[in-house]
């Protein structure tokens, strides 16, 4: 193994490293933004609320993220003018493509853990008096959210490695990084193993990250000793 190959692109691979950071960060902070209300109405038993909601869902969730990325980057050109817009920069589309994908899988979790509710707590909100819509924003979003943190934690870590789809589109990720760097020097095993072990580390900062949430925030759910 070369490992003079890493000292020689550590620029470019740290490029890739900030554009994969800033790429799935974004992407991640709008998606949940979208993921709360669309969860929400996903259990509604409105049809004209849920309805959309269950399409959304089922169709990002349904196909590749490659192919929503395909669609958005080569096909928007079909429907709309994307000339002078930012639709013709591949880092929106790909961010758009993130976006959508991570609110589906994200607004799935949200609904499963409402529904997971311990009935105990919503009839404590109301014999304190609460109206549904109190009990909802006070104790039942709340609550949900802290208890679909583990389930979360997968989805930003799915979300970090389907994000190696952006290099794909010229954006200069991580996996982008790998490419260049074995197009100069032809190999592909030390190229890509250090792309590899960059999001390695992303992927344990992470896990780190959440493991610390999940000790703040969900403590009362432990089995008392």
């Amino acid at each position: 193994m070369d490992f003079s190959i890493l000292t020689e692109s550590w620029p470019i691979y740290l490029e890739g490293l900030y554009t994969t950071a800033w790429l799935v960060a974004a992407a991640l902070v709008i998606g949940l933004v979208i993921a709360i209300p669309v969860g929400v109405a996903r259990n509604s038993r409105l049809p004209v609320v849920y309805g959309p909601a269950w399409v959304f869902i089922y169709f990002f969730r349904g196909t590749p993220l490659l192919i929503q990325l395909y669609l958005i980057y080569y096909g928007l050109s079909q429907l709309i003018e994307v000339q002078g817009t930012l639709w013709q920069e591949a880092w929106f589309c790909a961010l758009v493509a993130f976006v959508l994908n991570t609110a589906a899988y994200t607004a799935e979790i949200i609904r499963g853990s409402i529904n997971s509710m311990p009935k105990g707590e919503i009839e404590a909100a109301k014999a304190y008096g609460m109206s549904n819509a109190q009990a909802f924003r006070r104790i039942i979003l709340p609550s949900s959210l802290r208890r679909a943190l583990p389930a979360y934690s997968n989805e930003v870590i799915f979300m970090l490695h389907g994000s190696a789809v952006a290099g794909i589109v010229t954006i200069v990720d991580l996996t982008g990084a790998a490419k260049i760097v074995n197009s100069r020097y032809y190999a592909p095993f030390e190229s890509y193993l250090f792309a590899g072990l960059f999001y390695m580390l992303l992927t344990f900062a992470i896990l780190w990250c959440f493991r610390r949430l999940e000790s703040r925030w969900m403590r009362h759910l432990r089995p008392l000793s």
